[in-house]
């Protein structure tokens, strides 16, 4: 005999298709469903609504499937209340726990729906407060015996962003992920999303990654990083490194940036940039005692830009200023996230996946890069917010840079 619920969706159920992946996820979770009432909206503008009658097996597949179909809007028409839990092992979740998406949460305490903070996804549902009346994401890693965690899907619900569908059932170049849109639009779009986000008070993020410097845009950064529009970075080892390497050799990974050529013994100057910057003691105290003069990283500390650099297990050195310890270094970016209003990813699959998957998806997201697969698996990771630009790095940042900034624009 099944367990059931009964949940209700309501938006362009039709047009957009979110009807059929709600079916789908239901009988992909081995599910059963019965449609109790279908109002299909009249006008193309007006929304649809559908309430369901959901079953499985035994509760704890039931509570699986109805997290997973929330993640589409799907919510309960009885929300109920959560199920807490106590955590009785450092870094494991309670059986059963609810596992987050980083849509907008909420979550129903004390007779009330309150926000979930932070929204983040693939985390636990943390209660707190004297009363219980406070509800935050926590990651796995940092729960604690003793803590309260959710584990139901009851009291709980998601809002899906709104899907804004074209006029035509057919164009060209109308995906998601082109390299066939017109340059100057898109930058000047992305140039607009910073303003707004500066107008409104917020950081702009930037996640970027040592191609900066290998396509030459390095100094169309810095100029970008002195107009204000770079309030946090999120990198590697690899570009803080190169960053360095040219403006103490002039080249990265031995390359001449002004001829595009080896030079002789240019394959030491990394790690020879990177022992310079560990004998000063960090980039900071690189560029304090005058041994740093130009570059991204310089400017981010004249600045007062932050930076945060997480390693891998490939880097040379690293730097004294890159977290070695992954989730030290996840922590540090999760720090830095409280205000953000626009995140700009370019050149780095690794560090765009990672912020990907620690951003709300309400913050708008862009991600620029001459692979196709880097735009299109952040995306597929989840970060469904994610619009991807496949062109070269260097050229676009470097007309990013005459978008932001009119002395930068004057000098070219």
């Amino acid at each position: 005999m099944q367990v059931t619920e009964t949940v209700e969706i309501t938006g362009h159920l039709m047009d957009s298709g979110l009807l059929s992946r709600v079916l789908d996820d239901i009988r992909g979770y081995g599910g059963e469903y019965t449609l109790d009432k279908f109002d299909l909206g009249y006008d193309k503008d007006d929304p649809s609504t559908v309430r369901m009658t959901v079953g499985a097996d035994d509760e704890e597949s039931l509570q699986r499937l109805l997290m997973r179909i929330q993640t589409k809007g799907a919510n309960l028409v009885d929300p109920g209340t959560p199920e807490i839990s106590e955590v009785s092992q450092d870094g494991v979740f309670p059986d059963g726990f609810y596992s987050t998406t980083n849509l907008p949460t909420s979550v129903r305490l004390g007779g009330h729906w309150v926000p979930v903070q932070n929204p983040e996804m693939d985390c636990g549902l943390l209660v707190e407060g004297d009363s219980y009346d406070s509800v935050r994401t926590i990651p796995m890693s940092d729960v604690r015996a003793g803590m309260k965690i959710i584990t139901s899907a009851q009291g709980v619900r998601v809002t899906p962003p709104i899907v804004v569908n074209a006029e035509e059932g057919f164009g060209f170049m109308e995906s998601d992920v082109s390299s066939e849109k017109p340059q100057r639009v898109l930058v000047k779009q992305v140039a607009d999303g910073m303003r707004e986000a500066k107008a409104n008070g917020q950081k702009v993020l930037w996640v970027g990654g040592p191609g900066i410097v290998h396509t030459g845009a390095a100094p169309a950064m810095v100029a970008i990083v002195e107009a204000g529009y770079v309030d946090v970075l999120f990198a590697g080892n690899a570009l803080a490194t190169h960053d360095i390497e040219s403006s103490l050799y002039g080249t990265s990974l031995g390359v001449d940036l002004s001829r595009g050529r080896g030079v002789e013994h240019g394959h030491e100057h990394h790690i020879r940039a990177i022992n310079t910057i560990r004998k000063a003691g960090s980039i900071a105290d690189a560029v304090q005692q005058g041994v740093l003069t130009s570059g991204v990283m310089h400017a981010l500390v004249k600045t007062g830009g932050k930076f945060v650099l997480v390693g891998s297990v490939r880097d040379d050195g690293p730097l004294p200023d890159v977290y070695t310890d992954v989730l030290e270094g996840q922590r540090a970016m999760r720090a830095e996230l409280d205000g953000v209003g626009y995140c700009l990813m370019a050149a780095t699959m690794l560090h765009s996946v990672a912020t990907g998957n620690i951003l709300p998806a309400s913050i708008p997201l862009t991600c620029v890069d001459i692979n196709p697969a880097t735009v299109t698996k952040l995306a597929d990771r989840g970060s469904s917010q994610a619009r991807g630009i496949v062109t070269d790095v260097g050229l676009f940042i470097e007309h990013l840079a005459r978008e932001l900034s009119a002395e930068y624009a004057d000098s070219k």
